[in-house]
């Protein structure tokens, strides 16, 4: 990755970073949403999956950041993977499903902005513009499937003994089971259409730099 990658990715966490801190501070000196009293109110920001899905993508960013030569791993190549497809999922759902929804102002707007749209922004051209090319394949995006469907099956168990859902396109007290699955399935769908774009690109991107070497 050339130094302008790395930049490019450390910038990349460092968004994430900011956005995670404003929003686990909003949510730890406010008053509103479901759990009332701390710690539960902060560790529940985690089961976002907005909020894993930065993570994923701020963690595997900044160790291209920090270590850019590292030996190959399959499973590090799994999780920026997933750390992409996952941040671009978040994009596309909140502004055209969930945007207007929400009531933010102040600080929990700043985050907002930084989780559900900048970080989307920068990771999703970071991984078009600097790559680093090479690291996924049909394997891996069956593998990165993994991580969607267990976050949907811990929603729904937790969601089933608190009641609490994190998003009301799986709220299971509103719309059913039947309906949540549905929905479930569309993202599902957009999500594997994603990684199999992005492994077409990747390979096709792959092959022109190495052309233009």
């Amino acid at each position: 990755m050339t130094m302008v990658g790395r930049i490019w990715a450390a910038i990349t966490g460092l968004i994430v970073v900011c956005g995670i801190v404003i929003q686990l501070v909003v949510t730890a000196t406010g008053h509103e949403g479901f759990f009332p009293d701390n710690p539960e109110r902060v560790f529940n920001v985690f089961a976002f999956f907005t909020i894993q899905s930065n993570l994923l993508l701020g963690g595997t960013a900044l160790m291209l950041a920090a270590l850019p030569d590292r030996p190959r791993s399959r499973l590090f190549d799994t999780l920026r993977l997933n750390g992409v497809l996952c941040i671009a999922v978040t994009g596309i759902v909140y502004h055209a499903v969930l945007a207007g929804t929400d009531d933010l102002h102040g600080w929990g707007s700043v985050a907002n902005l930084l989780l559900h749209t900048a970080a989307p922004v920068v990771g999703v051209l970071g991984w078009l513009v600097f790559g680093p090319r090479g690291r996924t394949d049909w394997e891996i995006v069956g593998w990165s499937i993994v991580y969607p469907v267990l976050w949907l099956v811990f929603t729904l168990v937790r969601g089933a003994f608190v009641g609490f859902y994190p998003y009301p396109f799986v709220n299971v007290d509103e719309h059913g089971y039947g309906k949540v699955l549905l929905n479930c399935l569309l993202v599902a769908v957009l999500f594997l259409a994603l990684a199999a774009g992005a492994t077409t690109l990747d390979g096709r991107l792959r092959r022109k730099t190495t052309v233009e070497r």
